[in-house]
């Protein structure tokens, strides 16, 4: 199979301004993420998606392989990251190269390594998969959330009877955003990756952290550099 890379990496961000090429231990942001692609060995590509000839440039000195820019159009806040992935295929195919696989791996899961990456694609090869999303335990049961009322009133926020000893809950998982592989064919011609061929990857929390704020930023750049001190 040949298998592509794409880091989504847009330029702009309304949190955090730059988010994706923001100095984190002394890289952007986005290069942990290119980094983790290559050491995996799983890529015959590389891509980073960007709509900022600065970024590409950044993107480039990490090795990445950057030979068109998003258009303008697929690179707001409205913008699908299918559509995007869908508009990467589309142009690698105009230049006569074609994959079977590709993989979305969001520039903001710094921490998601090469072994999660090969892991992954264990669980795509072993179970015959359309696609396999990675997973992390939730840290909330969804069944102690609930919406507010406009007076903040917590009658009937949580169902009594279903809610019991912590340790006695089900376990829930969420999507941790870090990992999404997929067959070509599955991402060109649905628009529903959920399907029942369609596994998850999980992950441990520690691998999990997804920056969308200044405090997870500030969260994920500690533990880098608790790492580079080890």
């Amino acid at each position: 199979m040949k298998n592509l890379a794409v880091v989504l990496a847009r330029s702009g961000s309304k949190g955090l301004p730059n988010k994706n090429i923001m100095n984190m231990a002394g890289k952007p942001l986005l290069a942990y993420t290119v980094m983790a692609a290559f050491e995996s060995n799983m890529f015959d590509k590389v891509h980073v998606s960007t709509d900022s000839q600065y970024y590409a440039n950044i993107a480039k000195r990490y090795g990445a392989d950057v030979p068109f820019l998003r258009e303008k159009a697929l690179a707001d806040d409205n913008s699908s990251s299918w559509d995007a992935l869908r508009y990467v295929v589309m142009e690698y195919r105009k230049r006569g190269v074609v994959f079977d696989t590709v993989t979305l791996l969001q520039p903001t899961s710094p921490l998601r390594d090469a072994i999660d990456i090969q892991n992954a694609f264990k669980v795509f090869e072993e179970r015959k998969a359309l696609a396999v999303v990675s997973v992390c335990e939730a840290e909330y049961s969804p069944l102690l959330c609930n919406t507010l009322p406009d007076n903040n009133s917590l009658n009937g926020f949580i169902d009594i009877n279903k809610v019991g000893r912590r340790q006695d809950m089900k376990t829930f998982y969420r999507l941790n955003g870090a990992i999404y592989i997929q067959k070509t064919e599955l991402l060109m011609n649905s628009g529903n990756i959920y399907g029942e061929k369609t596994y998850a990857y999980i992950m441990d929390k520690y691998h999990s952290i997804d920056i969308d704020d200044e405090m997870d930023f500030y969260i994920a750049e500690s533990i880098i550099r608790k790492m580079s001190n080890m």
